[in-house]
């Protein structure tokens, strides 16, 4: 089984050192989903929300939260992000679960990964979603927000399909 890193021998919490670890490209994909009802979605899809363009103040919140995620988790390095790409996609109206899925892509070349920006930057955008809509639609939720794929570094590669 593998040891948790940021562990020091005595159990103290600490950051990992990578300075000896060598700059490579690296990417992460992280997604996740949130449900609401119809009428919400409808007036996402409308663009007709009262406080504006919902997915397009989502996208830059997704993007902000990724460049401050060694901000709000404490023991994430700072990290020069080459590329945060948002993306997000209607789903789930066939089924009943109406929603949109959030997909963060995000790039860097260093010496560590950016899993936990990705992640970050669907949290925040799924997040800007439900604060928007709460006004008319409190109950909505937020789900299977996770890594999907990750490149890069000495682990390689990590894809969920």
């Amino acid at each position: 089984m593998s040891v948790l890193t940021h562990f020091d021998d005595q159990g103290q919490a600490h950051m990992v050192d990578v300075a000896a670890k060598p700059a490579t490209h690296r990417v992460a994909v992280a997604c996740g989903r949130i449900e609401m009802l119809p009428e919400t979605l409808a007036l996402i899809e409308a663009g007709t929300a009262k406080k504006g363009d919902v997915l397009g103040i989502a996208r830059i919140a997704g993007i902000q939260a990724a460049k401050k995620t060694s901000e709000l988790i404490p023991l994430c390095h700072p990290l020069a992000l080459t590329r945060i790409a948002i993306e997000f996609q209607v789903v789930g109206i066939e089924s009943g679960s109406p929603g949109i899925l959030c997909c963060a892509t995000v790039e860097t070349v260093g010496s560590t990964g950016v899993e936990m920006e990705a992640l970050t930057a669907v949290q925040i955008g799924l997040l800007t979603i439900y604060d928007m809509c709460k006004a008319v639609d409190r109950a909505m939720s937020i789900h299977d927000v996770r890594l999907l794929e990750k490149h890069g570094g000495k682990t390689g590669s990590f894809v969920v399909r």
